[in-house]
């Protein structure tokens, strides 16, 4: 029986699956390499990048018109700069990939090629050997490129570059480099020659990027409806819409909701009912709680710099940023950010990620119990617990968000920190955010069922006069209760401007917003 995968390149015989050549531009790509180019293919890590170098690889040779293998160079990424072992694993997994294809011609070359010539022109003489050994043009097909840094990329990259005017009768017709991120992005520390050197002149015959986008809707549509046909358990048109609204189609995320709610939850391996949209919910708590490894890479990049300037300030609603283009470039080349504008977190499970990593060290140094704010029926008394914030946050705003890396976001982010360790113990929290938006939606429902409470919390930074921000935010927070069809609202200011007196920030009355909703407002 085939399932969901959320590992390694897809086997057609085991998975469920796209066809990941229906994922590219097939006819671009047989064109690329007809006309002898140089490329790049990049996506994001899990998207299905090796699945679909594979497959060409097979389609390639099945055609018969070219010799194709794919290397993986990712083992040299251990020798860091040190060129010649670098090198040495490279040729060793080619010659082993090409042996993998029927091809041993490299077998018994390689050895002695790198003893003669050194490591700095090996790579190239070996390329060479091996394109003038067979009629065939040579296709090479490179994964993992951006697993090597500093002078050992170099030299790789250097060395295609030095041999690419002999193809296709002495050196490969076509070579495609896969990664994480374009080569013209890449800045190289070569610590041979003292300097940064750019990926794009150290490879200035990239004809073109390929970027590997995620699934489409129809495409999450497809990949379902194979376990259906197999196995006769649907999906409920709600859990469809849910699996594709919180992952906008990533396709690790895809595979690994659907695996969890069909394969490891008790209840999703009885077939005999469909899947419902509370099984996804529950399967994507089961994936941020467990930090998959997929979302622990993602998360560990939030303490670089690099990524801190894009993502702060869609964490607080600002007006304006101060990140680069190189940057930007970078977090959506890790997936992180939507390829497209407007500037987004790229999808709602990300976007939950993002701040519960943030702020998971604060949520296990506060001693608040929910059980003080749940009452006797097992209600939420949210007015009672933001009243407890207000004190907590005026005794150790200071103390704790000084403890953030991302400062300008720390009032949001202790808010945060503060309500799910409440609501982790029976309710969830969503979240909206993004640049330019002025202020962070928060939606507590309590608990997560067909009779749950939804409260809405919005919080705002006082820019502005106090009753121009409160108007705004009355308005503003009015429109996310009728768009979520919560019961309640509140309305939290963050005064944040220096010399400002506690007992002037601190404040707690009830508001109406001009379409009639009764909204609490709380100063801080």
């Amino acid at each position: 029986m085939r399932f969901f995968t959320t590992a390694g390149p897809i086997r057609p015989d085991d998975h469920y699956h796209i066809p990941p050549l229906e994922r590219l531009d097939l006819d671009g790509v047989l064109t690329l390499i007809q006309q002898k180019k140089y490329f790049v293919l990049y996506a994001p890590r899990q998207t299905g990048k090796t699945s679909v170098l594979l497959a060409l690889r097979d389609l390639l040779n099945a055609e018969g018109h070219y010799r194709c293998v794919y290397v993986n160079v990712e083992g040299g990424q251990a020798g860091r700069e040190d060129v010649e072992q670098v090198i040495r694993t490279i040729l060793g997994e080619l010659a082993s990939r090409a042996g993998s294809v029927g091809d041993e011609f490299l077998d018994s070359i390689w050895p002695d090629i790198l003893t003669k010539y050194g490591p700095y022109a090996a790579w190239r003489e070996v390329l060479t050997r091996w394109a003038k050994a067979d009629a065939k043009p040579r296709v090479l097909l490179i994964d993992e490129i951006d697993a090597l840094v500093g002078d050992s990329l170099l030299s790789v990259l250097r060395q295609l570059r030095t041999g690419y005017d002999r193809r296709p009768e002495e050196f490969p017709q076509s070579v495609v480099l896969c990664g994480v991120r374009d080569v013209r992005d890449y800045r190289i520390q070569s610590t041979a020659e003292n300097a940064i050197i750019a990926g794009g002149s150290a490879f200035n015959i990239k004809a073109e990027s390929l970027r590997l986008g995620a699934f489409s809707a129809a495409e999450v549509q497809t990949l379902l409806a194979q376990h259906t046909a197999e196995t006769g358990q649907g999906f409920a048109d709600d859990a469809q819409h849910t699996i594709w609204q919180w992952t906008q189609g990533q396709p690790w995320l895809v595979n690994a909701l659907s695996y969890e709610a069909c394969f490891k939850a008790k209840a999703g391996r009885d077939r005999s009912g469909p899947v419902a949209a509370a099984a996804i919910w529950t399967a994507r708590e089961q994936l941020i709680v467990r930090r998959e490894t997929h979302l622990d890479q993602l998360a560990d990049k939030l303490p670089e710099e690099r990524v801190r300037r894009v993502v702060e300030p869609l964490l607080s609603g600002a007006e304006q940023s101060a990140f680069s283009a190189r940057d930007l470039e970078y977090v959506r080349d890790l997936g992180l950010i939507a390829p497209t504008d407007p500037l987004q977190i790229a999808n709602p499970i990300y976007a939950e990620v993002v701040p519960r990593e943030l702020t998971y060290a604060t949520q296990v140094g506060l001693a608040e119990d929910a059980a003080w704010y749940v009452g006797a029926v097992g209600g939420l008394d949210v007015g009672k617990l933001l009243a407890a914030f207000q004190t907590f946050f005026r005794e150790h705003s200071e103390h704790w968000v000084e403890r953030f890396q991302y400062k300008e976001a720390g009032p949001q982010l202790l808010l945060q920190a503060f309500l799910q360790r409440i609501v982790n113990s029976g309710g969830r929290i969503e979240r909206e955010y993004g640049l330019g938006r002025g202020r962070t939606d928060l939606l507590i429902a309590w608990p997560p069922g067909e009779q749950m409470l939804k409260v809405v919390i919005e919080c705002k930074v006082l820019h502005k006069s106090l009753e121009q921000t409160i108007a705004e935010g009355l308005e503003q927070t009015a429109e996310y209760m009728d768009r979520c069809e919560a019961e309640a609202g509140h309305l939290v200011i963050f005064d944040r401007r220096e010399g400002q007196r506690w007992a002037d920030k601190v404040f707690h009355y009830r508001r109406t917003s001009t379409c009639g909703e009764a909204i609490e407002v709380w100063g801080m």
